[in-house]
Parts: structure tokens; sequence; C-alpha cells
């Protein structure tokens, strides 16, 4: 009978590891990023025009841009030839970026959100693929904003500094055709609307020296 007690019990432990294993499996399968093209688009296009209504009803901490790459901004064009803004706080500085300039900015980029990567505080975004401060909270005056030039960017972010005045800081939406389209890009899917959270603290015309940044200074480019 013990035996027998045994037996049984063996077979108990066996099914359990099975039922472990299986859902290991199953977890390790996990679709993060299903119809993932399609939602992109879908969520860019809602956007573009949640941000095209407001802009009609005279709400002006939304912006639409079309894309410096595009051709004549009298063209109306496709709606992916636009980036959409959402204003956080608006700068007081004069004049903007050219494509040419070097610029310093605080950044974070993000995707949309996906099966398990959703962010806390903000539900339709996701998985955090870069950032240029090293904590949850955002502060200016702690961190060294990062130094590029204008013209490395992504089209849609280089459309968006070229539009920014120091110390604007966006919330810029960028559709996949704008951004990285259906190349993978490190962490960054195909298809992928990239969605930048973009301080512009400093931008710096060809042959300017491009000062040490220390914090809680501001080195402004004044216009001659």
């Amino acid at each position: 009978m013990k035996h027998i007690a045994y037996v049984k019990m063996a077979l108990a432990f066996l099914v359990a590891l099975l039922c472990l294993e299986g859902c290991k499996e199953t977890d390790d399968t996990v679709d993060e990023f299903p119809d993932w093209q399609k939602k992109n688009e879908a969520f860019f296009a809602a956007k573009y025009q949640a941000a095209k209504s407001a802009i009609a009803q005279g709400d002006n901490s939304w912006k639409i841009f079309k894309s410096y790459t595009r051709s004549d901004a009298s063209e109306q064009g496709e709606t992916t030839d636009y980036i959409v803004v959402k204003v956080i706080n608006e700068g007081t500085g004069s004049g903007s970026p050219l494509y040419t300039d070097t610029v310093r900015v605080h950044y974070k980029g993000q995707m949309i959100a996906s099966t398990t990567h959703v962010d806390s505080e903000d539900r339709e975004l996701g998985l955090v693929f870069d950032k240029s401060w090293s904590t949850d909270t955002f502060d200016s005056r702690i961190f060294t904003p990062s130094k590029f030039a204008v013209s490395s960017r992504v089209d849609g972010f280089s459309t968006a500094l070229q539009h920014m005045r120091i110390g604007d800081r966006w919330k810029v939406y960028i559709p996949h055709q704008l951004g990285y389209g259906s190349q993978v890009n490190g962490s960054i899917q195909p298809y992928s609307t990239l969605v930048f959270d973009i301080a512009l603290a400093a931008y710096y015309r060809p042959g300017t020296p491009v000062p040490n940044w220390n914090a809680n200074t501001m080195f402004l480019w004044e216009e001659n």
C-alpha cells in the first residue's frame, strides 16, 4: 500500500511540474506587439484627428506641423506627413533651431502601450526606449541636457526641434513614416509611433562653440 501511495505522490508531483513548465512556456510566448502596425497607425490617426479638432476649437495647447522633408506646406498631403504636438510648457526664447544647428535637449522616447508595457502615468504609452534623465521625475535644474545635431535625429524629431523655442517642453507624436518606418532600431519595433517628451534648453548656430553645461544654468542663443 505504501508503494502505491508513493507512486501516486510521484505522479501528482510530475503533473504539477508539467503544469508549471506549461505555464512558463505560455508566459514566454506572450505576443507583446500584436497587430502592431495596424494598432500604431490607428493610434496616430486618432491623435491627429483629436489635435485637429482641438485646434479648430481654439485650443492652443495642440499643434500640428508638416515634416520639413515633405512637399510645400500649402499642400494638404497625407496625415502621416505631419507630427502632432501637445504643449506641456511654453518657453520664452526667441527664434528656433535650424536644421544645421546643434541643440541641448532633455528628452524621453516611448512606444505606445503594448501587452505588458504600460506606463503607470499615461496608459496610452508603453516601453521607454531612450531617456536623457536618470530618475522617474523630470527636473531640468539637475540634469544635463543631451547635445546633438538637429540633422542627426529622425525626421519627426528634427521637425519638432525646428519649431521649438528655448524653454518649450512638448510631447511629440511621430508616425512611423517620420520615425524608423519598417526597420527595427534597438528595442523599437517596426512601424512604431514614437512619442517623445522634449524640452529645448539651448541651440547653437554652426561655428558657435557649444559651452559645457552646468546645473542651474541656461545658455541662450541670442539672435543678432
